[in-house]
């Protein structure tokens, strides 16, 4: 008797929280849509999440009202839209808690924030120095070091991880050295779902000097975060996966490193003074940012971020999570699924392969039922090789989906499955 009123009180519950995302999933329009005549059901969140109206419309009143090339002009217009981009810095910079606003770079997404510090740390770096990565990262904080390896002579090793998709972080301590040089690690595995100890990761390479690099591109949209507690020198993330728009990205970076390293490309608004004989370098955070920004793009993580601010982070993560557990609980029930990443310490990312069917075989035939999963790779190959698979099917959540939709996935990968048994 007691099992069963634990379990109705659990229901309830959820049935509570549920009904306060409905409110919030009405903010999101696109999500209001058929597609091959089946409502959408939208579960590829891990590669960009959807856009609520507010940030829809800050972009549109942008662009409608106030659009104009920033810094240095002193017409109205001009002298609004810088006034926007720099409103949207300030709210980056109290989003992750940066002593300073000039500490936070625009950039085009994670990938280019990866790239920028790859180019331009190039004078830190010696032949023989060590660069560490984990065998969980996304190509875009593998290819970069790669070749900042190849320009300097340093070494590129890969920290190993458990079956259950877990740094193994007893090989990590003994791998860091004094060769050890610099850190880069995915905060949230977009793969398989994994949240890494990142606190533990960077205190150990703050202990023999290594420059620490946080990926937090699938972090920054559901783990609040608060870079001077974490004091890693860079955190990286993109707009689209906070609920923001493509195009626009983020860089924190420690000051005094800001100061010490290159910029990455060179033109308009990062220089201070030009002459055909030198030029100086424009003050942080304007250094690393030449030529026209997305200024449009700025606005839109700006109100990305105000709506985030807006919602019970709490009752959200509560929410992705009792998705996650259920469509876990769910999938294991059908013969033939693997999970790929069990992590005791998970986002709501699942990744899963079916006995000999092709991720792109399900995703496509799931998509007639009006369902959108990942499939494929992920951009973690080294990764799908480690577990010796070609790919995934990967179903990620987000605020504004459903238990009811998860019901619709299972019945779409049951008839998948009955359809390439044929």
């Amino acid at each position: 008797m007691a099992s069963f009123l634990a379990i109705a009180k659990i229901d309830v519950m959820n049935a509570k929280r549920e009904k306060e995302m409905m409110k919030i999933r009405e903010e999101f329009p696109i999500l209001d849509q058929k597609i091959n005549g089946e409502d959408l059901v939208y579960l590829d969140n891990a590669a960009s999440t959807q856009k609520p109206r507010t940030v829809i419309n800050a972009i549109k009143n942008y662009y409608e009202n106030d659009h104009s090339n920033v810094h240095r002009g002193v017409h109205t217009l001009s002298v609004r839209a810088t006034e926007a981009y720099e409103r949207a810095r300030q709210k980056v910079t109290e989003f992750v808690n940066s002593p300073n606003k000039h500490q936070i770079i625009f950039t085009k997404g994670t990938t280019e924030s990866i790239n920028l510090i790859a180019s331009s740390v190039t004078n830190l770096i010696e032949k023989n120095d060590e660069i560490l990565i984990t065998a969980m990262e996304h190509h875009s904080n593998i290819v970069p070091w790669q070749e900042l390896c190849k320009r300097t002579g340093a070494t590129l090793k890969v920290i190993p991880i458990s079956e259950d998709g877990d740094i193994l972080m007893d090989k990590y301590r003994e791998m860091v050295t004094n060769k050890t040089k610099l850190v880069s690690v995915v905060h949230l595995s977009n793969t398989l779902g994994t949240i890494n100890p990142i606190e533990k990761i960077i205190n150990k390479a703050k202990s023999h000097s290594a420059i620490t690099v946080i990926d937090g591109a699938q972090a920054a949209g559901h783990i609040p975060i608060d870079v001077q507690k974490l004091d890693c020198d860079f955190y990286l993330f993109s707009g689209h996966k906070i609920y923001g728009p493509t195009g626009i990205g983020v860089l924190y970076g420690k000051e005094d490193i800001l100061n010490k390293i290159d910029p990455y490309q060179y033109g308009g608004e990062m220089i201070l003074k030009v002459t055909f004989d030198e030029t100086t370098y424009n003050d942080l955070p304007h250094k690393f940012e030449a030529g026209t920004p997305n200024i449009a793009g700025a606005v839109g993580i700006g109100a990305s971020i105000d709506f985030i601010n807006s919602l019970d982070r709490d009752l959200c993560h509560k929410h992705e999570m009792s998705l996650h557990d259920y469509a876990m609980d769910k999938l294991e029930r059908i013969d033939g699924i693997r999970i790929i990443g069990r992590s005791s310490n998970k986002s709501a990312i699942l990744s899963f392969v079916i006995d000999g069917m092709h991720p792109h075989d399900i995703g496509t035939i799931i998509n007639q039922k009006g369902i959108a999963v990942r499939t494929g790779h992920h951009c973690t190959m080294p990764l799908m090789d480690f577990y010796e698979i070609p790919g995934t099917v990967r179903a990620s959540f987000s605020i504004y989906n459903t238990h009811s939709e998860i019901d619709k996935l299972i019945d779409a990968l049951k008839l998948a499955i009955k359809m390439l048994k044929q």
